[in-house]
């Protein structure tokens, strides 16, 4: 695909996957709430840094290894796409029902740029966003950038999403957080997201390479 084609593409589908509700919108959610807008803009800061740090370390090594060996990065690219169909089979077949901001980051206290540093380690201690960075960012490797500075690039786009996410939540806090609650909308975010996941596998089995 074109440059314009895979940052399009990339930007939508990973605008779905910012707002499925999960630790990072958890921990924003229930700062906004308790400790007010500024300590929940300061975590989220964090986690974005945190994303875009995962990312650019993830965008680099593959990098090298395209310029290293086209048939690793193939096979990279293949497991990662197998990871995505089976992660989004899961979604679709065993949606979650609940979501509980408060639970999943209970006990959480500290000054203000304290939740700047919160929200950066929660996102680099957690070891999935590196492998869903390894398994999302191939699908979207252009034809004809240098690959490092082209997936640096997908990752900066993502840590903006979230960025702009982020600013919403704390914005909306009360009313989407109610809604978050609610069994329907969390099993409507999760089966959308598998079917991401679903469509992107399938794009890459019919595609051309």
């Amino acid at each position: 695909m074109s440059p314009a084609e895979a940052v399009l593409g990339f930007t939508a589908a990973a605008a779905v996957l910012t707002v499925l509700p999960g630790l990072d919108t958890a921990l924003v959610l229930r700062t906004a709430a308790i400790e007010g807008p500024r300590r929940a803009a300061l975590a989220g800061l964090g986690i974005v840094i945190g994303c875009l740090v995962w990312g650019s370390a993830v965008a680099v090594g593959l990098g090298a290894l395209l310029t290293a060996s086209q048939a690793a990065f193939t096979v990279l690219k293949w497991t990662g796409a197998a990871y995505l169909l089976w992660l989004g089979i899961g979604l679709l077949r065993r949606p979650r029902r609940t979501f509980d901001p408060g639970a999943e980051v209970a006990g959480l206290t500290g000054g203000e740029f304290d939740w700047m540093r919160r929200g950066l380690i929660t996102n680099l201690l957690n070891p999935k966003i590196g492998v869903f960075y390894i398994s999302f960012l191939p699908q979207f490797m252009a034809q004809g950038v240098p690959a490092g500075p082209f997936l640096v690039l997908l990752a900066a786009i993502h840590g903006l999403l979230g960025a702009a996410w982020f600013a919403a939540l704390i914005i909306a806090t009360q009313p989407l957080a109610k809604a978050l609650r609610r069994p329907g909308v969390v099993a409507w975010l999760d089966r959308v997201t598998g079917g991401v996941f679903i469509a992107f596998a399938a794009r890459l089995a019919l595609g051309k390479n």
